[in-house]
């Protein structure tokens, strides 16, 4: 498995009844994440990356819910043909009341610029599997991705398998060949990643060679939960493990009502816990994952979009199975066993605030829009225009991409799909929401919905409903999950009870008062932020 898997926690896993019990144990991690340039070949085909450590993934940061965390992200990047100022947001954190560290570019923070540091201090009061990326317009699509685990004490499902540690990691990305800045001339370059391996049709051709593949080791009889997270910047995946079931029991660090199914897709940013038991005759079976045409590039000719299940005894071989699913993911199957019922009225625009989100493409500017508004970065992070005074939507900046939330209430978003560069899956910080209705189907669900923090959102006819509490005062940011879709005008954020966020918040670091000083003066990005939507991508 690539990347270099760091063991954070010191907790010992023991018999926990009570939340008091988890936060007696929790421990305080502290780690570093360095971010450098190196040049790197997951698929054999070499290109300067933007890197957590060096490596790809980064580091995976494990944790027990309940501890509290102090990462300091230290800028070395010194690539001049790719982003050189750099966030880290931790996706699917909620960040209460540490808004100024959920690493959103110029809404919660400055970039950090090349040879200057910043200190990410909060708690994590949530179990799951969550990652991190930079956040800085496409940065992490050159690289800077990695996964978060939080282990759970009082996991409800804990008697239901036998493994779940590093080894049972499973982290889909889609890899280009260029720096992001740079639009793709063909799907070519795109490699799907699963741990950091892959094999790309552009290089096989050239090189005439096969780059390994990631293997997943099993025992025979063994249950394992594998925890399989989408670090993608773009494609779609239909995630398959020849031969074998899957048992969902985690969508995006929320726990499910078990769900059997032979193939799921996954979006940019989502995740899924599922188990898996190794019941199957010792030898080697394929994980697929399948980009969608034409945010990837699909099909398996020579172990594309592939990784090896290996049972212990079987040979050192690709697999060579096949597999047809008659079981899929239907999402309107997924509910949720904690906190199921959504709050407000169990009816369309029940809730205190019912927001209508409308995306639309205009081809005579390239750029999205929302609600007619393009989303364009601020000069000034939204945290501190709020934490300076600037309480109303229509005048914190960006004007038209802020919309007021009152505290302690419910909001419902009517999400309209488009199909221009779709689907786009859409991705909630500082809360999980309930999914009410999904894309795709006519079904709404007021009893027990999946939660979530990333939905796709469907295409030009299709209407996504979702529910979320606001308890979380700050600023959060609400985007398409294609990255370079936020550049492209694909977002907005949520002033959630602005008049109450100096009060909610602890004090930040004293970098933090130091790295907007310091982005001000910062010149060295001007020359490649103004990124446009990548060829053969839809828009």
């Amino acid at each position: 498995m690539s990347g270099i898997f760091f063991r954070l926690w010191a907790l010992v896993f023991s018999s926990v009844d009570t939340q008091a019990d988890i936060d007696t144990q929790a421990v305080t991690i502290t780690t570093r994440l360095n971010i450098v340039n190196k040049l790197i070949e997951p698929d054999l085909y070499p290109r300067s990356a933007v890197l957590a450590n060096g490596t790809f993934p980064g580091p995976t940061i494990f944790g027990n819910k309940g501890d509290h965390f102090i990462i300091n992200v230290t800028n070395s990047l010194t690539d001049e043909r790719m982003l050189r100022a750099t966030t880290i947001h931790w996706h699917g954190i909620f960040q209460n009341q540490t808004n100024w560290a959920d690493g959103a570019a110029m809404v919660t923070q400055c970039p950090i610029v090349p040879d200057d540091f910043f200190v990410y201090d909060f708690d994590i009061n949530q179990a799951g599997t969550y990652w991190y990326h930079s956040h800085y317009s496409t940065q992490y699509c050159d690289g800077l991705r990695g996964a978060i685990v939080i282990y759970d004490p009082n996991d409800p499902y804990i008697d239901e398998y036998d493994v779940d540690d590093e080894s049972t990691l499973i982290t889909l990305a889609d890899w280009i060949h260029t720096a992001s800045p740079t639009p793709l001339l063909s799907n070519d370059s795109l490699t799907t990643l699963i741990n950091g391996h892959g094999r790309s049709l552009q290089v096989e051709v050239t090189l005439n060679t096969l780059s390994p593949l990631a293997v997943i080791s099993v025992q025979p009889g063994k249950r394992y939960r594998f925890r399989v997270a989408s670090l993608a910047c773009d494609a779609p995946f239909d995630f398959t493990i020849h031969g074998h079931k899957m048992t969902i029991i985690e969508t995006d660090g929320e726990y499910t009502t078990p769900l059997v199914v032979d193939s799921l897709w996954i979006y940019a940013g989502q995740r899924y816990s599922v188990i898996v038991h190794a019941n199957q005759t010792i030898g080697n079976y394929w994980i697929r994952a399948d980009p969608l045409f034409p945010r990837g590039y699909p099909g398996f000719d020579n172990g594309r979009n592939s990784a090896i299940l290996r049972y212990a005894g079987a040979p050192e071989a690709d697999p060579e199975t096949t597999d047809n699913s008659t079981q899929p993911l239907n999402e309107d199957d997924l509910n949720s066993i904690e906190s199921p019922q959504p709050p407000g009225k169990p009816e369309l625009g029940g809730a205190d605030s019912v927001i209508k989100i409308k995306p639309t493409w205009d081809p005579k500017t390239s750029l999205f829009s929302i609600n007619e508004n393009p989303y364009t970065s601020p000069s000034v992070p939204v945290l501190l225009q709020i934490l300076n005074g600037t309480f109303d939507a229509d005048q914190l900046m960006p004007s038209g991409s802020v919309y007021k939330l009152k505290g302690n209430s419910s909001v419902e978003l009517q999400i309209h799909g488009i199909s221009t560069g779709g689907p786009h899956p859409f991705h909630l910080h500082g809360h999980s929401f309930w999914v009410i209705k999904n894309a795709l189907s006519d079904k709404y669900n007021w009893v027990n919905p999946a939660r979530r923090d990333t939905v796709p959102t469907g295409f030009d006819t299709n209407l996504t409903v979702i529910r979320f509490f606001t308890d979380n005062s700050g600023p959060w940011f609400f985007h398409c999950h294609i990255d370079w879709h936020i550049p492209l005008g694909l977002a907005i954020v949520f002033a959630e009870d602005s008049k109450g966020t100096s009060a909610h918040l602890k004090p930040p670091p004293p970098s933090y008062d130091e790295i907007c000083p310091a982005f001000s003066k910062y010149t060295g990005d001007l020359a490649i932020l103004n990124i446009t939507e990548p060829q053969g991508h839809g828009a």
